[in-house]
């Protein structure tokens, strides 16, 4: 982690606690709660929008000086397309935005952005400014930023798996394709990313929306109240320390079971099939 001078007391006290060697690898952020966040302050929805747009700039700059590997921010699901046409087109305003103003920090910072999603259905301009920006980053070597954009793990699963089935065809092996989850891995919008850690999702709803749901099998999950655009330092510090507090177990146990002694008082039907699987342990040893 890079020094935190700047930090005001309480952040650098929450800072202190983390243990850098249990940093989460991967975070995953469901960006909820603009439209809310301007209606509590009688704003339209736009507004609220913009200060999210703002809180990106400092969450990621935070993620990579917390030594963070990969963040990826649910910016623009494929449902989103549902939403009245002005309110998109001042999405896709503000992505472009975000994208020319904030590339230099980007470099100062070597991250390199990179998206996920049906990202060639987006509005020409926007699109070119995205590949325009993945292209002057794509040479950096640190925290990798993923926008999810025009994303949905429904799409992408269906999509993993034709391409699966393209390849075999291309190949004529069809006839005789399996398909394991590694392939299936191999061939998702994240491939060659570890997959989340933690899984914060802003603004109380308990849901996944349709976000990473390959991905996340075993992440931890972080739900806050706090709507998006006052996801602060101090927010994203509270969900790193509660993620290090947990213990991860991923379907195992935390600890080695004691060997429990043979129970004398077995039914006699359960005590015969012991007794026949300890035989044929027995007999597979010699």
């Amino acid at each position: 982690m890079k020094a935190f001078e700047t930090f005001a007391p309480g952040e650098r006290e929450l800072a202190a606690a983390l243990d850098p060697g249990r940093m989460p690898a991967h975070i995953a952020i469901i960006m909820d709660g603009n439209g809310r966040w301007a209606k509590r302050r009688g704003l339209p929805r736009f507004a609220g929008h913009r200060a999210g747009a703002n809180r990106v700039r400092s969450i990621v700059e935070d993620c990579s000086n917390l030594g963070v590997k990969a963040l990826t921010l649910y910016a623009f699901s494929a449902e989103n397309w549902k939403r009245p046409r002005l309110e998109i087109d001042l999405l896709w305003r503000l992505l472009r935005i975000y994208l020319r103003s904030d590339l230099a920090d980007l470099q100062r910072n070597n991250i390199r952005l990179t998206s996920i999603g049906r990202v060639e259905a987006l509005p020409p301009l926007a699109y070119r400014e995205l590949r325009a920006t993945e292209k002057a980053t794509e040479r950096n070597t640190g925290m990798r930023l993923n926008l999810a954009i025009n994303y949905s793990a429904r799409n992408e699963i269906a999509d993993a798996v034709n391409a699966i089935i393209d390849e075999a065809r291309i190949a004529g092996r069809l006839a005789r394709l399996t398909i394991d989850e590694a392939a299936i891995g191999r061939h998702l919008y994240t491939s060659g990313l570890p997959e989340p850690d933690l899984l914060v999702r802003t603004s109380g709803e308990m849901r996944v929306s349709n976000f990473l749901l390959w991905q996340i099998a075993y992440a931890e999950l972080y739900v806050t109240e706090t709507y998006w655009p006052d996801f602060d330092r101090s927010e994203l510090l509270k969900a790193i320390l509660e993620f290090q507090r947990r213990e991860r177990r991923f379907g195992g146990l935390s600890e080695a079971p004691a060997v429990e002694a043979v129970n004398e008082d077995l039914p006699e039907d359960e005590a015969n099939l012991e007794a026949e699987e300890n035989e044929e342990i027995a007999v597979s040893s010699q």
